[in-house]
């Protein structure tokens, strides 16, 4: 198995780079991965990844819930429960940034379809990519929705979508560089971008360090921060318009962190350590555990 080590920052270029902390894959196969900083920039990134041939191993669990859609167990239960309100909001959310009723929108990394079809059943087209085979075939049998793979990427459209959406994809993009190129050519000129992803600068990130669960080593290849994020997209051309916080994800992330810690009652101390972050990130949006950012094109 091949693997990746960068000997520069991918953000930045700089050689300044120094070692976080150890961080287990507790999810798979219990490998140990390092993660490392740019002292210059902050960007922070898991070091020695499999490349795109050998990493597909590493989401091969029935437990994968994006790619599974499983509710087995009371955590994956709550994670149903909060998608539901989530949809509706993200949908909402679609509509007042574009103020469009009905518009092109292309989901990458759609999982097993909920979003997209929720989209779909909103009036709007939808294009929805995704890499996984199981998850594309859950999608069919379940909504009737067919979903393409990630070989039509560079083949769609140029500049054909009025939104692209990427729901806790990008820390899983292996080259950042050309993926944002590509965003850029099809996303039309007076689009949006809406990215979400863990934030590194969250209460339950800096709370639990090696054992939080949103560092998911080595599938998350990157660990980004609000300050990493704006820069990420400056350097392709965007602009960062505003953040918005996902409140739920930090329960759902503490509970899980609890749990690989090895704790007494995961459940209950999960919650409440996801109650304190919630609380701070009511005074401090940078504290949220995850956070949407939208970006448009710099005209």
């Amino acid at each position: 198995m091949e693997r990746i080590t960068h000997y520069v920052c991918p953000l930045c270029g700089s050689s300044n780079i120094k070692k976080r902390f150890d961080c287990k894959d507790r999810f798979a196969t219990g490998e140990v991965f390092e993660v490392c900083e740019c002292e210059d920039c902050s960007f922070v990134f898991t070091q020695g990844i499999p490349d795109e041939k050998s990493i597909g191993r590493y989401y091969e669990s029935p437990a994968y819930i994006s790619h599974s859609d499983t509710s087995a167990g009371l955590v994956n239960k709550l994670y149903h429960a909060a998608r539901s309100i989530m949809l509706r909001r993200k949908v909402a959310l679609v509509k007042k940034l574009t103020m469009l009723r009905e518009g092109k929108i292309l989901d990458y990394g759609a999982g097993t379809g909920y979003f997209a079809r929720a989209m779909k059943d909103a009036g709007w087209s939808v294009t929805a990519i995704e890499k996984s085979e199981n998850a594309r075939k859950y999608s069919m049998e379940t909504f009737n929705f067919e979903m393409l793979s990630e070989e039509n990427f560079t083949c769609l459209p140029q500049e054909s979508f009025d939104v692209i959406s990427m729901w806790h994809v990008m820390e899983h993009i292996q080259n950042l560089d050309a993926f944002w190129m590509q965003l850029s050519l099809l996303l039309d000129e007076s689009g949006v971008l809406i990215v979400a992803v863990p934030n590194i600068k969250s209460y339950d990130a800096e709370y639990y360090r090696e054992h939080w669960a949103a560092y998911d080593v080595p599938r998350h290849l990157w660990h980004f921060s609000p300050g990493t994020m704006q820069r990420l997209g400056k350097k392709h051309g965007f602009i960062l318009e505003r953040q918005r916080t996902m409140p739920f994800d930090g329960f759902y992330i503490s509970m899980l962190s609890e749990r690989y810690k090895g704790s007494r009652f995961p459940f209950i101390k999960g919650l409440w350590n996801g109650f304190v972050g919630w609380v701070a990130s009511c005074d401090k949006r940078n504290a949220s555990s995850s956070i949407i950012y939208v970006f448009r094109k710099k005209r």
